[in-house]
């Protein structure tokens, strides 16, 4: 028996101990289980702002001093194609719809539409405006509340429809929940199914669901209990319940898979877990806080939307994590030999070393440049469409077609003017309202101005409404300009202005995010690896496949190919969110899957000294893991990439193909290859480096 290392030791004493640690993990799933299903509600719906803006600032002191009559107040849309305003059955329900507006909690005061305002010439279509009482998360959930009680007023060629920018993000919310739960009925059986097929073993496939539904359960829970202490995005569940399976199965797979064959090598059971988690258990674990890092990175985003959804995903991991570590390797030491229990027939559940991939391996080696050079050539021809990516807020486009903010906002659009969905809202003193007005009106980009009140404390609301789309790239450069024009002091906001601002902040910390997610996760493949060429061509061939994901992405959602077959409508540009958490994301789980193949060739190389063996039996070891792994992750993300919005359709495609080019082409192509080429220098460490890091071992 070979000297066993910390995380071998914790393994065997996991084993050793398995009703203390299932009673521990019983404790978590039940007490923060037992939270879980409160989450959902107590999430935000809003939150995509950009902390210490200047829009953000307007919209606080307009709730503050105008009734609420920020970007969060409601907008309701009267329209009729018979009647029009005045007539008495026009009147009746804007006064219906008022009732109801009146009657809830979270609206301040109900504006009426008039003919000077928020009526258009035709008469056809009225809004009624409501100021928020909340802030801007709650108002959302008043949306929710309101906008089916508001659409049954509606009668025949009259429609009611709740919109503005809370109603926007409550059916945007909705129709998002609606997807992820159909997504989740589809993914689950065709995970188990594949997990089935890569373990050969019902038992075997029944342990990474296991790990996946504690996980959830103790993210859940800590998201509400995190809830009571500041705001956090319903999205950092969405993503949360996605990480927590494909990792979750990830981490499963490469300590199921060792196991299974370190069986058939000890004499007892523990000794087979000793050497498990020795290996498979320490790669696992150098997998997690990598993938923690580079997500970490998120955090950067000054939006409380964006940090809530990585700390979701971290909270997610950490308890996968977690569990990998001490609640699987308990599991495993008390099944033994039973985990290879219903296997199909024509299995080898002992056999860890995979002769097909072995060969694999034995091709690469006598032929690396005839299999990298393609590979080389479809990720670089991939990535070039990234050189014109153009990104932006999301559109209206995002919202289904019939929901009622998206009703609502075309009405407004076709009534009022392009631009009037996305009206800027300006604050201005009493002394600087008419240069600020005047200058207003002078600006090419805005087609309306209008005074819309002054408050008590002598501040003056002014409306300018854009002449474009607030989608419109236009629009961006007529808000920057706004505020170069108006007089210091003056404040610009109103929705567009925020994700103007928001978009800014993105681009803005998308640069330094990525570069400290490709260093910290260079730093630390070298700690595991000990090989900084290694490390370097790992972190380097990561970024290619991010490159050409985003190049696929590129031409999907921005040049709209294959949107007739998806089933969706292309905004022109790719949400301005993509490249910063999406990067971080499929750096993530790239350098998941450099770890499980680099761990087992470095294991390899300890033992043998020799670079062909370590090219051949890292991937006879782990390349079946790889693949299998990699096959529930696509099945997983483009489940979401084809029902639902636009953003999680995003999401789907791009982690996806990332994972799919990834483990295709890179893990089990191009970075063997380049192992190849490499040779013994793959391994060079200098002194001075060898000097000041910890000795890490994945030999056993």
């Amino acid at each position: 028996m070979n000297k066993v290392g910390p995380i071998g030791r914790l393994g065997r004493w996991t084993s050793d101990n398995f009703k203390v640690v299932a009673i521990i993990w019983l404790l978590i799933a039940v007490g923060l289980g037992f939270f879980a299903p409160k989450a959902e509600h107590a999430l935000s719906g809003a939150g995509w702002e950009a902390t210490g803006s200047e829009s953000l600032e307007t919209r606080q002191l307009i709730d503050q001093q105008f009734g609420g009559m920020s970007s969060s107040s409601l907008m309701v849309v009267v329209h009729s194609n018979d009647a029009t305003f005045g007539t008495p059955s026009f009147d009746a329900t804007v006064d219906e719809a008022a009732t109801v507006l009146k009657g809830s909690d979270d609206v301040s005061n109900v504006v009426l539409p008039s003919k000077k305002s928020w009526v258009s010439r035709d008469g056809h279509t009225a809004v009624i405006q409501a100021g928020a009482a909340s802030d801007s998360n709650q108002m959302v959930r008043a949306a929710d509340d309101l906008k089916e009680e508001l659409a049954a007023i509606g009668t025949e060629g009259t429609t009611v429809s709740l919109t503005g920018a809370s109603g926007m993000w409550s059916d945007f919310n909705q129709a998002n929940k609606e997807a992820m739960m159909k997504s989740e009925l589809i993914s689950w059986p065709v995970t188990l199914l594949i997990l089935v097929l890569a373990f050969g073993s019902l038992v075997a496939a029944g342990l990474p669901l296991m790990l996946t539904i504690i996980g959830l359960m103790a993210a859940a829970g800590s998201l509400y209990l995190g809830t009571q202490f500041f705001d956090i995005s319903i999205w950092a569940m969405n993503f949360a319940m996605m990480f927590a399976l494909a990792l979750g199965i990830d981490y499963a797979l490469f300590i199921v898979y060792r196991f299974r064959g370190a069986l058939t090598s000890n004499d007892t059971t523990g000794d087979a877990i000793a050497e498990t988690m020795d290996t498979a258990g320490k790669a696992v674990m150098f997998s997690g806080v990598t993938v923690l890092i580079s997500l970490s990175a998120v955090l950067l985003v000054p939006s409380p939307a964006f940090r809530s959804m990585a700390i979701g995903v971290m909270l997610a991991v950490a308890f996968v994590l977690a569990a990998s570590m001490t609640l699987l390797p308990a599991v495993l030491g008390k099944l033994g030999p039973r985990v290879n229990k219903l296997s199909l027939p024509w299995v080898h559940t002992g056999e860890h070393r995979s002769p097909k991939f072995a060969a694999w391996g034995e091709r690469i080696w006598k032929r690396p440049v005839a299999y990298g050079l393609p590979a080389l050539v479809i990720l670089l021809a991939l990535c070039v469409p990234v050189l014109s990516l153009d990104t932006g807020m999301p559109s209206i486009k995002v919202v289904p077609e019939g929901d009622g903010a998206r009703v609502g906002y075309e009405q407004v659009a076709e009534a009022f003017g392009p631009g009037a969905p996305g009206t800027l809202q300006v604050v201005s003193s009493q002394a600087d309202a008419g240069a600020t007005v005047r200058e207003l009106g002078n600006d090419p980009g805005i087609a309306q101005v209008m005074v819309v009140g002054e408050s008590r404390e002598g501040n003056v609301m002014i409306a300018a409404t854009p002449n474009v789309d607030p989608s419109d790239p236009a629009l961006g450069a007529t808000i920057d300009r706004v505020r170069d024009e108006v007089p210091a002091g003056v404040l610009v906001g109103g929705a567009a202005a925020e994700n103007h601002d928001l978009e800014s902040a993105l681009g803005d910390t998308t640069a330094p995010a990525i570069a400290i997610v490709m260093t910290l996760g260079f730093l630390l493949l070298l700690v595991a690896l000990r090989a900084p060429i290694l490390a370097a061509i790992a972190v380097l061939t990561n970024l290619l496949a991010v490159g050409a994901a985003f190049g696929v992405a590129q031409l999907i959602f921005q040049e709209g190919h294959l949107t007739g077959v998806l089933g969706f409508e292309s905004q022109g540009f790719l949400d301005a969110w993509a490249p910063v958490f999406f990067f971080a994301m499929v750096f993530a789980i790239s350098m998941d899957y450099s770890v499980f193949l680099l761990s087992s060739a470095r294991e390899h190389w300890e033992k043998s000294g020799d670079a062909k063996e370590a090219v051949i039996g890292g991937l006879a070891h782990s390349g079946r893991v790889v693949l299998a792994a990699a096959g529930v992750m696509v099945a997983v993300f483009f489940t979401f990439a084809l029902s639902g919005p636009l953003p999680p359709r995003e999401m789907g495609i791009i982690l996806g193909v990332a994972v799919l080019l990834d483990a295709a082409l890179v893990r089990l192509l191009l970075l063997p290859v380049l192992m190849r080429l490499a040779g013994t220098r793959l391994w060079w460490i200098p002194r001075w480096i060898d000097r000041y890091l910890p000795k890490v071992s994945f030999g056993h």
